[in-house]
């Protein structure tokens, strides 16, 4: 990606038996994918779990008409081989010792570094990519974005079970996943030379292998000229996809429209942000790390809508506030997770999660 604000998206997705217990189908779907389709999925560290790429686009429409052909493809193999698809930011009942292993040499390498840990890892984001052709701004950029952080997740939890808890989290993937090295939002970063010193360093000293194993939150990535954010649980709803996308780009395009680069915030209003957005509700207190006011999740994602609502017209997306108004009235889908649950229990919750996928994008028209 070398143009400014493209989009390219990743996608994880659940592998279900038909009672939505995870079943270890990647490689089947890995030799059944159509010829012209093979470079659009990959696998994720687990057998049970399996991952969509968009190509690179230049607006958020054609990405979700992309990204419903993607799920479409998928879930027809597994209609006609007996299986299906599942999402959520992490699946509610699946124990982690159960699971079985990617093996090729990136996974065997996690595997080796994170030994024990490395099993927990059963869980699923969205990752957004936008592009930025200068390699300065995406380190100035992201310094900035760090802000928005915490109300891009409040908006998109989608994962209150693990092992067939009720963690009292809306998002337990952000804590499962933080049990990795390298997963936290970044400290301020000075350069991109900086930003490579630090890879170099991690290689030398075999922290890590290559670039990718650096998993913080927002990150620039090194190979694509992208930065991507990682924070957000994967979405049933196509619509709340179309969100965050939309949301992310706006962010980035109204960081540089306005020359508001290299924001150092206090380190601790951050993770502080993460926290609340992880496990509370919209009303939690939260401390907005530019001006250090206390304001409510709710207000602090007004001001993520009044700082990107220039972009959002720009790009023709600003109804997605509509789907953020819908949210904070109604919830995430964490705590649709949370209704059905407490309703009908585990085994109609699994179903759920299957039968309530949206595969048809249709860009919504709002007056």
């Amino acid at each position: 990606m070398k143009s400014n604000y493209t989009i390219g998206v990743e996608e994880e997705y659940m592998l279900c038996d038909n009672v939505g217990d995870l079943a270890n189908k990647a490689n089947f779907l890995m030799k059944n994918l159509p010829k012209d389709l093979t470079d659009r999925y990959s696998y994720e560290l687990i057998l049970s779990e399996f991952e969509s790429n968009t190509s690179v686009h230049d607006n958020v429409s054609n990405c979700l008409s992309e990204i419903s052909l993607l799920r479409n493809t998928i879930n027809n193999i597994a209609k006609k081989n007996n299986f299906k698809i599942g999402i959520s930011g992490t699946h509610p009942t699946a124990r982690t010792d159960e699971q079985e292993f990617v093996i090729n040499d990136s996974y065997n390498w996690v595997s080796e570094q994170l030994k024990y840990y490395a099993s927990k890892n059963i869980t699923f984001s969205i990752h957004v990519h936008i592009g930025l052709s200068d390699k300065d701004k995406l380190v100035s950029v992201t310094n900035t974005l760090r802000r928005w952080i915490s109300p891009l997740l409040a908006l998109s939890t989608n994962s209150p079970f693990f092992e067939g808890q009720n963690t009292g989290m809306l998002s337990s993937r952000t804590f499962q996943f933080g049990l990795f090295p390298r997963t936290e939002i970044p400290s301020f970063l000075n350069s991109y030379k900086d930003y490579e010193e630090i890879i170099n360093k991690y290689i030398e000293t075999k922290t890590i292998s290559k670039p990718r194993q650096i998993w913080w939150k927002i990150r620039p990535h090194y190979d694509y000229n992208t930065i991507e954010f990682r924070v957000c649980d994967v979405q049933r709803s196509l619509q709340n996809t179309e969100m965050i996308i939309s949301l992310v780009q706006a962010l980035v395009r109204s960081i540089v429209i306005n020359n508001d680069y290299n924001h150092d915030y206090c380190y601790e209003y951050l993770t502080d942000g993460l926290w609340k957005a992880s496990s509370k509700n919209m009303s939690c207190k939260i401390i907005d790390p530019l001006d250090s006011k206390l304001l409510t999740m709710e207000d602090m994602i007004g001001r993520m809508i009044a700082y990107s609502k220039n972009s959002l017209d720009y790009f023709g997306n600003s109804h997605v506030i509509n789907t953020v108004q819908n949210i904070i009235k109604n919830g995430t889908e964490a705590n649709d997770q949370i209704k059905v649950y407490d309703k009908h229990g585990f085994k109609k919750l699994k179903k759920y999660l299957m039968s309530s996928i949206d595969y048809n994008y249709k860009r919504r028209n709002y007056v």
